[in-house]
């Protein structure tokens, strides 16, 4: 009770939960550079998968060279392990900036992220196109 008369109480558990909202932000763009890493693979064996699948029923289909979806998956899985590096290197930047009280916002995992939705837009709307 005395430490909460003092305010010093207080203190301490707005910090620790302003270091808990960062470590919850820092989990959520590990998830999501996780999410692309997955979806990078993905399509990078998709080609494989279409090309086997059609030796087996007996059709040829018309689906995009395998080395056009292997490149584009290898860019979403790079694109991917990025963010997360970056992720970290953000989370401890603002772990150091919350404890000096000098927060400032960074724009470049949000750059990265919409980079990202973009890049898996435009490869599906030219693999989508590709195969009519």
């Amino acid at each position: 009770m005395l430490e909460k008369a003092n305010g010093t109480s207080d203190a301490k558990v707005r910090d620790r939960r302003v270091h808990m909202a960062n470590e919850r932000t820092f989990l959520a763009w590990i998830r999501t550079s996780i999410s692309i890493m997955a979806f990078g693979f993905v399509v990078e064996r998709f080609a494989l998968f279409v090309k086997q699948i059609s030796s087996y029923i007996g059709k040829e289909t018309a689906s995009p060279p395998v080395g056009y979806t292997s490149v584009m998956g290898i860019i979403l899985v790079g694109l991917g392990a990025i963010m997360g590096v970056l992720a970290f290197f953000r989370y401890k930047s603002v772990e150091r900036q919350i404890d000096t009280d000098t927060y400032v916002p960074s724009m470049l995992l949000d750059i990265l992220l919409i980079l990202a939705v973009i890049t898996v837009g435009l490869f599906l709307v030219l693999y989508l196109a590709h195969s009519l």
